[in-house]
């Protein structure tokens, strides 16, 4: 059985026992969260997508950790004129294990 799940603006597969990276969560380290935002649930041949079935699908999780990810260097540069300008990014991350998909509230 696996979800398609929508957070930060991505959505991810996952199945239950899942350690995956997402968007920057709030909550501390093994507060659970729920993710209400299901697009679709797969259990074996069945296929479930609509959405008035999938308004009370919830995907809960639990919060294993937080980070920032490698950095990423955005550089400007415009030849013979001077201008270069170097910045650097570091994505925060929130690192969630799956624990249960509920297709049913």
């Amino acid at each position: 059985m696996y979800a398609v799940v929508e957070t930060g603006g991505k959505q991810m597969r996952i199945e239950t026992g899942d350690q995956i990276l997402v968007e920057r969560l709030s909550g501390n380290v093994g507060e659970s969260v729920e993710f209400e935002d299901v697009r679709l649930i797969v259990d074996g041949e069945e296929v479930v997508a609509d959405k008035e079935v999938l308004g009370s699908a919830k995907v809960r999780a639990v919060i294993r950790g937080h980070g920032r990810g490698k950095k990423v260097i955005a550089f400007r540069f415009k030849r013979r004129k001077k201008v270069r300008t170097k910045r650097g990014h570091r994505q925060p991350y929130t690192q969630i294990e799956v624990t249960d998909i509920l297709a049913s509230g």
